[in-house]
């Protein structure tokens, strides 16, 4: 028995072809959605954080997207090597004196609607 597979090779780097792009853009996305939430994050801990810790605000930030596999992610939050960054938990959450701010919390609620349409829109425009 016999089979002509000519095409395959074509189908083959066609693919390849699709998946780098469907990287790229949801890179794209992802990295969008984490300046979203860096700066509102910011935002709100401007507004919440006051006198006590003017610098944590400038703490917030987010690595390079990492697409791959196993699915896609980044980090966002306060650098802890920052000034006042180390106090990221204890403002986010609260402490048993401290009332939680929730900046971050609340950053990535305003981006969750915003992230979830640009992710359909990658899915349409890739299928």
């Amino acid at each position: 028995m016999s089979a002509d597979v000519s095409g395959l090779e074509a189908i083959a780097d066609y693919l390849a072809r699709a998946g780098a792009e469907m990287d790229r853009q949801t890179r794209q996305v992802l990295a969008k959605g984490a300046l979203n939430i860096k700066r509102d994050w910011a935002a709100n801990a401007r507004a919440s954080s006051g006198r006590y810790a003017p610098h944590y605000p400038r703490s917030i930030s987010y690595d390079p997207p990492t697409v791959g596999p196993g699915g896609a992610f980044v980090v966002i939050g306060p650098d802890k090597g920052a000034a006042q960054g180390a106090l990221g938990n204890l403002l986010e959450y609260g402490g048993s004196k401290n009332p939680p701010h929730n900046d971050g919390g609340r950053a990535l609620a305003a981006e969750e609607p915003r992230f979830f349409g640009a992710v359909e829109q990658l899915a349409r425009g890739l299928l």
